[in-house]
């Protein structure tokens, strides 16, 4: 009974595929000798499978069983490759490529390997009959031109295993049919390139490639040229990465502009609703008081009609920048050129061909809320905390650096994830790291593993930085 006790619900409920056991209260002839349940777990794990139980009592019980997919019916795509047919698991199949001297996919060697440029991705290629070793059975005169041109004009099944695309070259492909997958002999168990065999339609038996095992065949030299050809692009895309900004007029016909990923929220109000009160200007908003800020000193509101305001929240605070016209959302590429001196300006861009002043709301919000960036025991806490701050924007960096030393962070900037971990290398330390997702040759993601799998930051907390 001790035993018993500690036992969960679910090892409990298991009991009833013991031999033996049994909970009528007679055996008759056709129950009670406990080997109903017994049999049939026997039999499922002799062909590779499991049977599990779970029960509600009053409602019912689920029995679950898993059989391997050697005894499943599967859609597969049947392909021939030296007058032999073979079948390829439907679930693996991404698309089908034809391969020709005139076509747009041509295939190409790098390393004596074949690979295939495919939208701008290269793409391992393995052929079915070198794979597998088989020979074309020719006739006489069918070399030359013939045998040129067929293995000019070929099938390439595109393959995902996992995170990995390969391209197997074939010379047909047929259809795609439901085949019932009949396990390997025990001989050929030990190939790792079948998962099986079929019987089709008409008789014939074909060998079922296995995806995983022709994964592990593919060059190893193709697929790192094809990662390291990816990567050469992640670089490129990265240094032409565009900011989503709202321009708008403001004091001035000058365009200025913000990220739009800062602005919460575009509102036009009445101008009667504007109240003033401790000296400034207010807008009941969404049931607070919601303080308005200008731009400088030659901003103004409207003396009638609707007044458009951008609305800029964080957690705790909502504050509205009065301007005088919003011109637009564009996505550019975004460098700050020059750096401003001015306070609320981070510096000037050239944004659709004009210098436009891009502003720090950080600044803004601080005029709004006194005790924004005098956060009192917030900044007490944080006075002296190394922090590293890793993006790739020169804009970004710029604008959240002031930001974060405003409430007491020691803040170092770092230009990308490698130079960050050469930080880490030199025996640098920080309290806390905040890191953009988003970065070219190495992103976030990436670098927030080799950060936790190594012990000299093992323990640093880590913060995403992301616009999305």
């Amino acid at each position: 009974q001790a035993e018993l006790d500690k036992m969960s619900e679910a090892q409990i409920q298991k009991f009833i595929f013991n031999a033996g056991f049994s909970t009528a209260a007679k055996v008759t002839n056709v129950s009670g000798r406990g080997v109903g349940m017994d049999v049939v777990r026997t039999n499922i794990e002799l062909i590779g499978g499991t049977v599990d139980v779970s029960s509600v009592q009053g409602e019912g019980s689920v029995f679950t069983i898993k059989i391997p997919l050697t005894l499943a019916i599967v859609s597969a795509l049947i392909v021939e490759s030296c007058n032999q047919r073979f079948a390829i698991p439907q679930l693996s199949v991404v698309e089908l490529v034809r391969t020709s001297e005139n076509a747009d996919h041509r295939i190409e060697m790098i390393n004596d390997t074949p690979v295939l440029r495919l939208r701008n991705k290269l793409l391992p290629l393995i052929s079915m009959s070198k794979l597998l070793d088989l020979e074309v059975m020719r006739g006489e005169g069918e070399e030359g031109e013939a045998a040129s041109e067929a293995e000019s004009n070929l099938f390439v099944v595109v393959i995902q295993v996992g995170a990995q695309y390969f391209g197997i070259v074939v010379d047909s492909v047929f259809d795609t049919e439901e085949i019932v997958v009949k396990p390997m002999s025990a001989m050929l168990r030990d190939i790792s390139l079948f998962s099986g065999n079929t019987i089709l339609g008409d008789g014939s038996v074909i060998m079922i490639i296995d995806p995983n095992g022709i994964a592990q065949s593919v060059s190893s030299s193709v697929t790192q040229a094809a990662q390291d050809d990816e990567a050469e692009k992640v670089v490129a895309s990265g240094s032409e990465e565009k900011t989503a900004m709202l321009l708008f007029r403001a004091g001035s016909s000058e365009p200025k502009a913000v990220p739009l990923s800062l602005v919460t929220r575009l509102e036009e109000i009445d101008v009667d609703s504007i109240e003033h009160s401790n000296g400034k200007d207010l807008v009941q908003y969404r049931g607070t008081l919601m303080p308005l800020v200008y731009i400088n000193d030659e901003a103004t509101r409207k003396e009638e009609g609707v007044q458009p305001i951008l609305v800029f929240t964080d957690e705790r605070h909502s504050m509205g920048l009065v301007v005088d016209e919003i011109v637009d959302i564009v996505e550019d590429h975004l460098n700050v050129e020059i750096a401003s001196d001015t306070r609320g300006i981070i510096g000037s861009a050239v944004i659709r061909g004009k210098a436009t002043e891009v502003i720090d709301i950080g600044h803004y919000v601080e005029i709004a809320f006194k005790d924004w960036a005098d956060q009192g025991d917030a900044v007490d806490y944080f006075s002296g905390m190394r922090l590293l701050l890793v993006d790739d924007s020169p804009f970004f960096r710029n604008m959240l650096a002031p930001l974060l030393s405003s409430v007491g962070y020691k803040v170092t900037l770092a230009e990308s994830a490698k130079e960050a971990l050469r930080l880490r290398d030199s025996g640098a330390q920080f309290d806390v790291i905040v890191s953009d997702i988003e970065m070219p040759e190495m992103d976030g993601i990436a670098f927030a593993e080799s950060v936790r799998s190594d012990p000299k930051w093992q323990g640093t907390p880590i913060i995403a930085l992301s616009s999305h």
